[in-house]
């Protein structure tokens, strides 16, 4: 029998301070604590899930980044215009998609694009 894989769940670096890395992703960026221990916790918006992993090594932070596809890329941005993080122009890139990214505190970079309508 052949065996499928399903999904993946990224581990991000929190940074030094899991708690407030939680509070920014479930205040400013709206998802939800799944699960949380010491060290780690699972967060949820819609059907992107991420582990959060304190981490203290700002290179890890720095060195990784997320492309995420969305239904609506124009009010994600407004959404997340006022966002304590740095947030990039929502523009159509050289490679031709249309999208803005945000470093995050920890210096994660999430990178979020419009999803376009698979063809039926």
């Amino acid at each position: 029998m052949k065996t499928f894989l399903l999904s993946v769940t990224p581990m991000i670096p929190s940074g030094p301070n899991l708690p407030e890395a939680l509070r920014f992703f479930t205040e400013q960026l709206g998802f939800s604590t799944l699960w949380q221990t010491d060290a780690m916790a699972g967060i949820q918006r819609d059907s992107i899930a991420f582990n959060l992993v304190h981490n203290n090594i700002r290179a890890w932070a720095e060195n990784a980044s997320f492309s995420i596809a969305v239904s609506d890329l124009d009010s994600l941005y407004a959404e997340y215009s006022g966002v304590p993080a740095t947030i990039g122009r929502l523009e159509v890139k050289p490679w031709g998609r249309r999208e803005f990214h945000m470093i995050l505190p920890s210096g994660v970079c999430l990178q979020f694009y419009q999803q376009e309508p698979q063809p039926q």
